[in-house]
């Protein structure tokens, strides 16, 4: 059972249930990212999980809306946090980038890709991207009604076996398999359920690139987690990144996400009804 995280109103006979639940609000044990290409219903997967009262803003810095709202599972309360629907990670947008910033210096707990099950060929494209930065992932492979409706069979033991990761059919519309999905995230958050994603290794001159650059990566600034993506993403040619690395701009991003106006630390201010 999902208990929604509610307005910290002393008044307010929902906060007065949460209080007697034990929840205490404003702190929090785990935070997820929940991540999806526009239109996967993604937000109807955070609404479902938070409620209706959840608060909203824009990115410290950028005009992208973000959204953060809370759940408590099984004694254990999560921060759930709505990053900008986005094809792609590689920092052409402003969505792109502030999606791709949290994930790579924001170190979520979990990071949940959103699908639609009627176009997966096209959603994976992010997944195997989010794959490449962290281990914590779980893919929930949405609108299985529409899928089904459609004819589309969809296999997901199996492609959960090939990518490595988690694969949980949901319709977040009805709340089917969302138990299924709030389990699994915690499983995979305690390592329960161990993940090996599926990765590009590339060939033996690459490996040896890519370990050398992360290594330099990690002289030249010890605290940057995910030194290998970097390296990966220079090896490519962005721009973006060597510009970053050779400014210290990366040293800025990593403290900055690390701020609780950003990664929203343990603590949420919940503003009225979104």
């Amino acid at each position: 059972m999902v208990k929604r995280i509610s307005s910290p109103c002393a008044d307010c006979p929902s906060n007065v249930d949460l209080e007697q639940m034990g929840v205490k609000l404003g702190k929090f044990d785990r935070v997820v990212a929940l991540a999806g290409n526009p239109n996967t219903g993604k937000s109807t997967i955070f609404n479902r999980l938070t409620g209706l009262k959840q608060h909203t803003g824009n990115w410290p810095g950028k005009t992208v809306t973000r959204a953060e709202g809370g759940y408590e599972f099984n004694g254990v309360k999560y921060k759930l946090v709505d990053l900008p629907g986005t094809y792609s990670l590689l920092s052409v947008s402003q969505d792109e980038e502030v999606a791709r910033n949290f994930i790579l210096f924001g170190q979520p707990d979990c990071t949940v890709v959103v699908t639609d099950a009627t176009a997966l060929n096209r959603n994976l494209n992010l997944a195997l991207q989010v794959m490449e930065i962290t281990d914590k992932v779980v893919i929930a492979v949405n609108m299985m009604d529409e899928a089904h409706r459609k004819g589309i069979t969809l296999d997901t033991r199996s492609l959960s076996r090939d990518m490595g990761v988690p694969v949980i059919p949901v319709t977040a519309r009805t709340g089917e398999g969302m138990q299924t999905l709030l389990v699994t995230i915690a499983d995979v958050i305690n390592g329960k359920i161990r993940t090996k994603p599926l990765r590009v290794e590339g060939s033996v001159e690459m490996k040896h690139a890519v370990s050398e650059l992360s290594t330099q990566i990690e002289k030249l600034y010890p605290n940057t987690p995910n030194a290998r993506w970097l390296a990966i993403r220079l090896l490519d040619g962005d721009e973006r990144v060597e510009k970053a690395i050779l400014s210290g701009e990366i040293a800025k991003l990593v403290r900055s996400q690390k701020r609780a106006d950003i990664r929203f630390s343990k603590k949420m201010a919940v503003e009225g009804h979104q």
